[in-house]
Order: C-alpha cells, then sequence, then structure tokens
C-alpha cells in the first residue's frame, strides 16, 4: 500500500519559466490552493520562486559549508520544506512570499555554517543585478495588503497583470520580463512595467479615497 503524496509537493520541481509562472494570478490565491493539496498551484509556486531565489541565494553559502550541498540544492529544500508547511504561512502582504523564502534560506545557511563552526564570508550583490534592483514604486506595491492590491489588479488588462505578477511576485528581472514580452530591451521592460504599477497604484488611491 503506497502512501499519499506529501501535500502535493513534487519530488523533482521544475526550475525554468512556463506559462503557468507567468500566470496573472496573486501568488496568495497559489498559496490557498496549495493549502488544499493542489500539485497545480504547488508547481506554479516553486516555478514562481525558485528562479529568483536561487540567484539572490548564490555565493552566500560559504565555501567550507558547501561540501556535497550546493546553494541550489539548499534553496530548493529549503522552498520544499516552506511548501509542505503552508499552514504556518499567512501572507498579508504582495511581497511577503519572497521575504518569508529568504528568511528561510538565511537561516539554513546560517545552520549549515554553525554545523561546520566557522562563520560566513562577507556576501556582496554581484554587479551584474545591481541595476535590477526593485525601484521605489515596485518596493511600495511589495508592501501593500493583498486583498486591496488583488482588487486593483483585477481592474487592469491581462497584459499588465502579468507583467506585474512577473516582476513584483516572481521578481523576474528585466531582461527576463523584455524576452518574454518581446521587448527590444531591459530598459523598455522597465518602463513598460512602470506604466503598469503607476495604473495598478491610481487603482489603490482611488480605492482608499472612495
Amino acid at each position: 500500500m503506497t502512501s499519499p503524496p506529501d501535500k502535493g509537493v513534487p519530488d523533482r520541481p521544475t526550475d525554468g519559466h512556463s506559462e503557468v509562472l507567468l500566470s496573472d494570478e496573486p501568488t496568495i490565491e497559489l498559496v490557498v490552493r496549495a493549502r488544499e493539496g493542489n500539485r497545480d498551484a504547488v508547481e506554479a509556486l516553486l516555478q514562481r520562486c525558485l528562479p529568483r531565489l536561487k540567484r539572490w541565494a548564490h555565493g552566500r553559502l560559504p565555501a567550507g559549508a558547501r561540501g556535497s550541498l550546493d546553494t541550489g540544492d539548499l534553496v530548493q529544500e529549503t522552498v520544499l520544506h516552506v511548501l509542505r508547511r503552508l499552514d504556518h504561512f499567512e501572507p498579508r502582504h504582495v511581497g511577503a512570499m519572497q521575504a518569508y523564502l529568504r528568511m528561510s534560506v538565511i537561516n539554513r545557511i546560517r545552520d549549515e555554517v554553525r554545523r561546520i563552526g566557522r562563520q560566513p564570508a562577507p556576501s556582496e550583490l554581484p554587479e551584474d543585478l545591481s541595476s535590477d534592483l526593485p525601484s521605489p514604486l515596485e518596493s511600495a506595491v511589495q508592501s501593500e495588503a493583498y486583498e486591496r492590491y488583488r482588487t486593483a489588479l483585477g481592474e487592469l488588462s491581462a497584459k499588465e497583470r502579468e507583467m506585474i505578477v512577473a516582476r513584483i511576485e516572481a521578481q523576474w528581472s528585466l531582461a527576463e520580463i523584455a524576452q518574454k514580452f518581446s521587448l527590444s530591451t531591459s530598459d523598455a521592460a522597465r518602463m513598460a512595467v512602470t506604466r503598469a504599477l503607476k495604473k495598478l497604484t491610481d487603482k489603490l488611491k482611488a480605492r482608499r479615497v472612495s
């Protein structure tokens, strides 16, 4: 007799971008369905969170702590651990999921450092990522309460929703957004995302006034 799958979490999650990742569905909706054991929602969360989280974590695990476990393995194991315990997570703002996962990865890195009794080497932001930091407008949207965000997001076009979800929730790079939406440059992607975000924030402001 075989045992049922653990919360529907795949054993070998995919790491590439797919159409399900670029869904305009907010992360909170995926979390709700994942809690109910929906494998498609879990897979979408993995595809949405893993690539950017792996890039962010790259180089943060000290060389002496790596051994047989590289940074990619550590991140994947941490994310799977979190997704199996979603009942303990309540996202209250747009950027909550990524922030929670980053803190989980940091804690796991600290555990590995303590395990081998060494201090981590100081890490610096790679130069190729410095120009891709969130803008003040993006950071403001990330701090929005989910309910207001979700309602305002639903008033935008499908393409605008997809761009915002890709940038704010999946945290795609501007280069990735440019490629996906057939834009000529990262600057063109930045401008397109900014226009969509301004429309979103206008909707949010209107709701605060009413």
